[in-house]
């Protein structure tokens, strides 16, 4: 028997989730990071002033970076994501838009999938290009294909996998491949996936951004954005971050990181209510299609199976045609499923979708289109609620 000790095994998202961004002994054994409020930092020298200054000092200089609920979210996330660093900003848009404004200048040109976030778009379209950086969209189920779309100066290719409202699942590694081989950089919107089912930089992505409100925080009360860069990219984004002054506060990050504590439970719990219930909504006859890459059979769900440790319970639903005002009646008197533009919180939520912008695809479904995110709560009930909503639509 030999006496060398065998290897440790890495430890499991569930096992990290829990562990990652507390380091007890740094603060009076207090089992997680403290809120630190502040924003004057003291010296106790000019030379150690001078010194941090120059760089040459491990200590604060102003509370709006560098407070240790802030620094310990972001090196949790980052570790979780595979990447080299992480900023946290006020919001999941501003995690989205930074990178944009951090990785281009006026010339370049960028390349967003037809299926991203409609804020995104809206930046992108009214926003970016006012820096002279051009903006064109892509089919987000092009793969390899994308090669034809790319340009000498592509400088960023931007993903959101599944997509936003549509749930289109994006062979990322294979566009990450061509974008690297055209010297561009790739940016993945990784919400929907958290780091826990999706590590982006396992697939060749260089930035991944998260909506931090929905899923890391889980419950409804939190506004938050994180940006996990390479280490290529980071030194970038971290310049912008600190010019424009976006560092979220410490007292979100502690939310934060008090959410992520319980992440691989939440999801875990999601995607089993949201596997059920689209299985049930599947056999209804008021159902055209379940949009959920999770549920066996439904579009994406190969590419889904490949690439992704789990799913969330986020998903759309196309109903069979019926009337605007039947469809409103199904959904203002469901008990359970609240109307509500978020998602990834502990509650259940139902939205009618009746548009999303396209520029060169076509999404456009036959009957009307419901976004669910699926809850916390017992699926039965929710079962029971939808079944009711599905009696006062076929009234």
């Amino acid at each position: 028997m030999s006496d060398q000790p065998k290897p440790k095994r890495k430890p499991g998202p569930a096992t990290e989730v829990t562990h990652l961004g507390r380091e007890p002994g740094r603060h009076l054994g207090a089992i997680n990071t403290p809120v630190y409020r502040a924003s004057t930092i003291l010296f106790d020298s000019v030379a150690h002033y001078e010194a941090s200054q120059r760089g040459e000092s491990t200590s604060l200089v102003y509370g709006l970076r560098g407070l240790p609920t802030v620094t310990d979210l972001q090196a949790a996330v980052a570790t979780l994501e595979g990447g080299y660093a992480a900023l946290a900003v006020p919001s999941g848009l501003a995690a989205t838009t930074l990178p944009l404004l951090a990785l281009t200048s006026a010339g370049d040109h960028v390349l967003v999938t037809d299926s991203v976030y409609g804020p995104t778009r809206r930046f992108c379209d009214k926003q970016l290009s006012r820096f002279g950086v051009e903006v064109s969209y892509y089919d987000p189920l092009i793969g390899s294909g994308i090669a034809g779309a790319m340009r000498p100066n592509t400088r960023v290719v931007f993903l959101e996998s599944p997509g936003s409202l549509s749930f289109e699942v994006q062979d990322v590694a294979a566009i990450a491949a061509v974008a690297h081989a055209h010297g561009a950089l790739v940016l993945l919107d990784n919400t929907w996936a958290t780091p826990l089912h999706f590590r982006a930089f396992d697939h060749g992505v260089d930035v991944a951004v998260h909506a931090g409100t929905k899923y890391l925080g889980g419950h409804s009360d939190l506004l938050i954005g994180l940006i996990v860069g390479s280490e290529a990219t980071f030194p970038s984004l971290h310049r912008l971050w600190t010019d424009i002054g976006v560092a979220a506060s410490s007292d979100d990050c502690f939310l934060a990181l008090r959410g992520l504590r319980t992440l691989a439970v939440r999801l875990a719990r999601h995607q089993a209510s949201a596997l059920r219930i689209a299985e049930w909504l599947r056999e209804r006859q008021e159902v055209a299609e379940v949009v959920y890459p999770a549920l066996p059979g439904a579009r994406g769900h190969a590419l889904w199976k490949r690439d992704f440790a789990g799913a969330c319970g986020l998903f759309g639903v196309i109903l069979r045609p019926a009337p605007k005002a039947r469809v409103a009646a199904m959904l203002d008197g469901l008990r359970w499923f609240k109307l509500g533009v978020s998602w990834g919180g502990f509650e259940s939520l139902i939205l009618p979708i009746n548009d999303a912008v396209r520029s060169v695809t076509r999404w456009s479904p036959e009957g009307p289109y419901l976004r669910l995110h699926v809850g916390l709560e017992d699926p039965d009930d929710l079962i029971d609620d939808l079944a009711g909503g599905f009696a006062r639509l076929g009234a």
